[in-house]
C-alpha cells in the first residue's frame, strides 16, 4: 500500500511543478537537508528517484514542508535525515513517518557525536559535515541501508559509494593541508552561531565564540552575550569573523553597533548548499570555498 501511495503522491507534486520528482518509476528516497541530499544522489545515481525538501540558501533549523511533501515523506520507500536536532521544524513530520512504518537513515546515528560546552547548552551538535571524516563514515553507514531498499542495485550503489568517498579523502587531505599553513596563535574561529566544533576537533582550531548562543539559528544574542565575545575576540586578537552566507548583514551590524569590534568579516557557507551559481552547489563545493576563505581570513 505505501509504494502505492507513494506512486500518487509523487505524480502529484510532478504536476504541482514540485522540484526534485522527475518520475515515479523505481524507489523512493526522500531527504531533510540539502547537504545530506547532494550526497545522497551522488551515492544512489540513478538507481532510486532522489526528492530533497530543503530548498537552496534555507535554514535547515527553520523550513517548512507542504501538507503534499509531509505525505510524501510518509510514502516513500527510505528517508534520510541529519538528525541530532537540526530539523527542529520539521520534526513532527519525521516522527509521523516513523509511526507510519517508514524506513529511515538518520545521519546523526552513525557519527562520532559532539557536544555543545556547558555554556551553550551541552546538547549534541548537528554539524557533522564540517568535518569530511564524519561524512565519509555516513556514506559507508548510508551504503549499507541503500542494499536493504528493494529495487536498488547494490553492487552500482556500492560502486558509486566507494568512488564518492575517495573525494572525501580527497577533499580532507587537501583542507588539512591548507590549514596546515595557518600560524598556530591564528587558529581561532568566530561565527554567527556555533556550527564549526567538528572541523575544529578535526583540524586543530579554537573556536573562541558566536554571536548567536548554541547551535540553532533561532536563538539571539544577549547584550551580556555581545559583551562576552567582544572581549574573547580582543583577548584572542582575531583578525576575521565568518558570517554564513545569509545572514552577514546581521552579524556585521551586531559586532559593529553593539558590540563595537572592528573586524574584518568574511562570508562562508554553513548549513545550505546554494543554487546554481550561488558558489556551493554541492558539498565538495561549499567545502572547499569555506576552506580557502577560513585560510585566507585568518592568514593575514
Amino acid at each position: 500500500m505505501r509504494r502505492a501511495a507513494a506512486t500518487l503522491l509523487v505524480a502529484t507534486l510532478a504536476l504541482a511543478g514540485c522540484s526534485g520528482s522527475t518520475s515515479s518509476d523505481g524507489p523512493q528516497v526522500v531527504v531533510t537537508t540539502n547537504i545530506l541530499g547532494d550526497v545522497v544522489r551522488t551515492v544512489v545515481g540513478d538507481e532510486a528517484e532522489v526528492t530533497v525538501l530543503m530548498k537552496p540558501d534555507a535554514d535547515p533549523h527553520s523550513f517548512e514542508i507542504s501538507a503534499q511533501e509531509a505525505a510524501l515523506l510518509r510514502g516513500a520507500d527510505l528517508v534520510v535525515s541529519n538528525g541530532l536536532g537540526l530539523e527542529e521544524g520539521l520534526q513532527r513530520h519525521l516522527d509521523g513517518a516513523v509511526e507510519a512504518g517508514v524506513e529511515t537513515f538518520v545521519a546523526g546515528d552513525h557519527v562520532e557525536v559532539l557536544d555543545y560546552s556547558a555554556e551553550q547548552g551541552g546538547a549534541p551538535d548537528p554539524h557533522f559535515w564540517t568535518d569530511p571524516t564524519q561524512m565519509a563514515g555516513v556514506v559507508d553507514a548510508l551504503t549499507d541501508e541503500l542494499t536493504d531498499v528493494e529495487g536498488l542495485d547494490g553492487a552500482v550503489v556500492a560502486e558509486q559509494a566507494a568512488a564518492y568517498r575517495a573525494e572525501l579523502e580527497n577533499l580532507d587531505a587537501d583542507m588539512e593541508s591548507a590549514f596546515a599553513a595557518i600560524a598556530e596563535e591564528r587558529r581561532s574561529l568566530v561565527t554567527n552561531h556555533h556550527v564549526f566544533g567538528y572541523l575544529a576537533d578535526r583540524f586543530g582550531f579554537r573556536v573562541v565564540g558566536a554571536v548567536v548562543p548554541g547551535g540553532t539559528t533561532l536563538a539571539s544574542p544577549s547584550a551580556a552575550d555581545l559583551e562576552d565575545l567582544a572581549r574573547a575576540i580582543e583577548d584572542a586578537g582575531v583578525p576575521t569573523i565568518f558570517a554564513e552566507s545569509s545572514q552577514p548583514d546581521r552579524l556585521v551590524q551586531v559586532l559593529a553597533d553593539e558590540a563595537g569590534v572592528d573586524v574584518e568579516v568574511v562570508e562562508l557557507f554553513t548549513e545550505s548548499l546554494t543554487a546554481a551559481g550561488g558558489g556551493a552547489e554541492t558539498y565538495l563545493d561549499m567545502q572547499r570555498a569555506n576552506t580557502e576563505r577560513i585560510a585566507a581570513g585568518l592568514s593575514q
